[in-house]
């Protein structure tokens, strides 16, 4: 891994490669509190911006998507921008690794709905995944498999091979806008933001009605108050125990994943980073929305959050620069509101937030991508 002693910035590709440092092994515990941002990776455009981002199994690689209809590869290991990918006519979103870090499967934004599976070894396509008639909004990869599911605002949740054309399975639902496995790849989560609703479905008898619906509205009621929030992301702990949804709102709910009861309400004072939710679009995809500063244009988005790999930490984004670190393993207060156990100091918001799965390393971005490491000096021994 490269030095965190100082932060360097860098263009598309960084002139110099920082020292390696020791061996990410410490707990997540003993680091959470010490990140600092340690690379920064200028987009050299303003108006562009990151709308997704992943890592491949090894944590080696980072990818992200862009509005510019790129997207861009990097070296996690050795901190530099490793290749640039361009997917100019068909635009790109929700770009993922498979389990073959050389090839990925991204949403198109322009000309159709199609999923596009990449080579990125040499820019060539795969395969594609045809079907959805409106935009994709979410993907989720089997986490033992080349199985993958896809959310539509087409109102269909379809389940992939990618080794197949065709879908092998269909669901027809209201407003499907967000799906997940869970560790085990034997039960799917698909969110309905508009019903307030996630549904468990056991993926063996996915065409059988969910085992366990659960009803957020009450939640929402009674923690996002009058001003609500969209959903935008839905992610099971490593541990399987535990459900996060998060929101554009004042905060993000952390369920009991067999029960759907509330563990915590993570709160953050100052908002969410401005980004679209999935499943919504302004009209005509050109409006203004007036909640962003200077009357933007809003940007796609995948949520600003993410649970560290240990399960114990929710980390996500302030609506201010830097991040927030939430201490989700204690047990639930008699309210269940929590407040951030860490605010992380950073450079511009973290729109888009992700953590390695194999290091300690974080990445977020918003124009530009920071990764984040651990700053030797402040981790707790």
């Amino acid at each position: 891994m490269f030095a965190t002693a100082a932060m360097a910035t860098g263009s598309a590709t960084p002139s110099a490669t920082a020292a390696p440092a020791g061996p990410p092994t410490q707990k997540v515990s003993h680091v959470i509190t010490s990140f600092r941002p340690s690379r920064r990776f200028k987009s050299g455009d303003s108006r562009t911006s990151v709308t997704s981002l992943d890592f491949d199994d090894t944590g080696e690689l980072a990818i992200v998507a862009r509005d510019d209809d790129t997207l861009q590869i990097y070296n996690c290991r050795e901190g530099k921008h490793a290749k640039e990918l361009k997917s100019q006519k068909y635009g790109v979103h929700l770009a993922r690794f498979s389990h073959h870090a050389q090839s990925i499967i991204y949403a198109s934004t322009k000309v159709d709905d199609t999923i596009r599976f990449l080579s990125t070894h040499d820019n060539s396509y795969i395969r594609y995944f045809r079907g959805h008639t409106d935009a994709v909004t979410s993907i989720a990869l089997c986490p033992s498999s080349d199985t993958f599911i896809s959310c539509s605002r087409d109102n269909t949740v379809r389940i992939w091979n990618l080794q197949s054309n065709n879908f092998q399975g269909l669901l027809r639902l209201h407003a499907p806008y967000l799906a997940a496995y869970d560790p085990s790849a034997t039960v799917i989560a698909i969110a309905s933001p508009p019903t307030h609703s996630v549904l468990l479905y056991d993926i063996r008898n996915y065409d059988k009605p969910p085992f366990a619906t659960f009803d957020l509205l009450e939640l929402e009621q009674r923690f996002l108050g009058p001003q609500g929030g969209d959903w935008t992301k839905m992610e099971f702990t490593n541990d399987g125990k535990s459900l996060v949804v998060s929101t554009t709102g004042t905060g993000h709910f952390v369920l009991d994943a067999f029960s759907g009861e509330l563990s915590h309400f993570c709160y953050r004072k100052s908002g969410h980073s401005g980004r679209l939710a999935p499943g919504i679009s302004p009209p005509g995809g050109h409006s203004t929305n007036s909640n962003l500063p200077n009357g933007n244009t809003p940007v796609l988005g995948q949520g600003d959050v993410c649970v560290t790999p240990d399960g114990q930490y929710l980390v996500g984004g302030s609506g201010d620069e830097g991040l927030l670190v939430w201490d989700i393993s204690k047990a639930p207060g008699p309210n269940n509101f929590l407040e951030p156990c860490e605010t992380l100091p950073g450079y511009g918001k973290a729109a888009v937030v992700g953590y390695n799965p194999r290091t300690n390393l974080l990445a977020s971005a918003d124009k530009d991508l920071l990764l984040w490491q651990p700053d030797p000096d402040l981790m707790i021994e």
